[in-house]
């Protein structure tokens, strides 16, 4: 870690344990309509939770919430995770939510798990109206926050043969919500034995969803 790594660790390490000792971070997964399977991949969670807080100074709730776009308790929540197989809807209500909920400041990374990716922005188009994804850079801060991606975002399973993207949602400046497309963090987060994946595999998927949780508290 470099020495201007080393300085925002310290001072997130501050603002948890000194300003915040109450609270930890947490992720919330978004339990969506439409008859996808927003349950996908049960174990990555808690798995990548489980690596924040080994190898990181972030305190963390070592579960995952679980919780619908229009429970009361969205907005106690500064993460939301999203991810598929197949179709998402959001409710009317829903979509207002998540529409005020990020442009208030919160965050969400939406993880295409394969054949989510049609639903899925049709329905960020029904937030967002007149906004567009926009393709990352490899040097974007998210690819190096606390380790480093010269390459951009890394590929996990295979899906369509198509290179991995990181795409951003962005309210000015501030990117409100990323979406790992066609890499599938999350099936390299979840328990050894599931997909059988090569340690490296999972190693770096793991070290990837550090650099996002790392952003999202420290852009």
């Amino acid at each position: 870690m470099d020495h201007l790594k080393f300085i925002k660790h310290i001072i997130l390490l501050v603002t948890f344990t000194i300003w915040l000792p109450a609270q930890a971070f947490s992720i919330a997964r978004i339990h969506y309509g439409g008859g996808g399977d927003w349950y996908a991949d049960p174990s990555s969670l808690p798995n990548l939770l489980e690596y924040i807080s080994e190898h990181t100074t972030i305190l963390v709730e070592p579960n995952e919430y679980r919780i619908k776009l229009t429970d009361p308790e969205l907005f106690s929540h500064s993460y939301l995770y999203l991810t598929g197989h197949g179709n998402i809807r959001f409710t009317e209500d829903g979509v207002g939510y998540l529409r005020d909920y990020l442009l208030k400041g919160g965050f969400l990374h939406a993880d295409d798990n394969y054949g989510m990716d049609a639903s899925f922005r049709r329905e960020m188009k029904r937030a967002f109206p007149d906004k567009e994804w926009v393709a990352l850079p490899f040097d974007h801060k998210i690819f190096h926050a606390f380790y480093d991606f010269p390459k951009g975002l890394p590929k996990v399973h295979e899906h369509d043969g198509k290179p991995p993207q990181g795409l951003g949602l962005f309210d000015g400046d501030r990117l409100m919500a990323f979406y790992s497309y066609e890499s599938d963090l999350g099936d390299g987060w979840e328990d050894a034995e599931v997909h059988h994946d090569p340690q490296t595999i999972r190693q770096t998927a793991l070290k990837m969803g550090v650099n996002i949780v790392w952003f999202s508290l420290t852009q």
